[in-house]
């Protein structure tokens, strides 16, 4: 690594943008909702300028967003960003398992080793984990012919069953995001969205992608959400404001 903090700067391809990242800065207290400090915005577009064709600025950022990850505490290291990412289980005399650490990309291997440790515990049947494997909803080996739904696998066919069915709902929400009405309703109707938020945050990733698009989007997103609700007007203002609200702090 050759930052100015000795780490790794990653950059992803996702879909359609480039994400950046990442920073390791402690904090006292966590948060609902982090928000990224100006040091670590200066650390990236600094950094990413020594290895991007065109030198990143503020307006070439169209989303950003912080995350808090726990670390299984080590005196002797000093500083954050040389403890170990690794996760820790402890069993106590009462046989409580305790599992601490660790981050998203390593969830399933930690999952996997907490249930092992459960289940010797437990003094269960062993057997081998079937997880590293393990084809979830929407498997597929033909994604690349899905175009903007890829994402979706399997279950592209019937979002785009919805927006044959009802020309409406084949409109573009964005002129930035390939995001279409259809992919709302299919949230509401088959993935549990149930706020403007959900929508845009959780299932089509809007608002990590381009915050000021996620905002635009609001309104439109609320009252598709409200058709297959049967909420009223009042909640669609309550909805598009609190996302506002939300939205904002993912801008420069």
């Amino acid at each position: 690594p050759h930052t100015a903090d000795g780490r790794v700067l990653f950059a992803i391809p996702w879909l359609g943008h480039t994400l950046i990242g990442t920073t390791d800065t402690p904090i006292q207290q966590p948060t609902l909702e982090p928000v990224a400090q100006e040091e670590e915005i200066q650390f990236i577009l600094e950094t990413a300028v020594h290895y991007l064709a065109r030198p990143p600025t503020r307006q070439d950022v169209t989303s950003v967003f912080a995350g808090i990850r726990p670390l299984v505490g080590d005196a002797a290291a000093g500083r954050t960003a040389v403890i170990s990412r690794e996760h820790t289980i402890h069993v106590s005399q009462s046989g409580l398992l305790t599992i601490a650490g660790g981050k998203w990309t390593t969830y399933r291997k930690m999952a996997q080793d907490c249930v092992d440790h459960a289940a010797l515990l437990a003094k269960l049947y062993e057997a081998p984990c079937i997880t590293p494997a393990l084809r979830i909803h929407g498997y597929t080996l033909h994604s690349d012919n899905l175009d903007d739904l890829a994402h979706y696998g399997t279950d592209a066919a019937a979002i785009a069953e919805l927006a044959a069915a009802r020309p409406e709902l084949a409109r573009r929400l964005s002129s930035t995001l390939p995001i279409i009405a259809a992919q709302v309703v299919w949230a509401v109707r088959a993935e549990m969205a149930r706020t403007v938020e959900d929508v845009l945050a959780r299932r089509t990733r809007a608002l990590f992608l381009d915050a000021k698009a996620a905002m635009a989007m609001a309104r439109d997103v609320a009252v598709l959400m409200a058709g297959e609700l049967q909420r009223d007007a009042a909640w669609c203002d309550a909805q598009v404001a609190t996302f506002q609200t939300l939205a904002y702090r993912y801008q420069l």
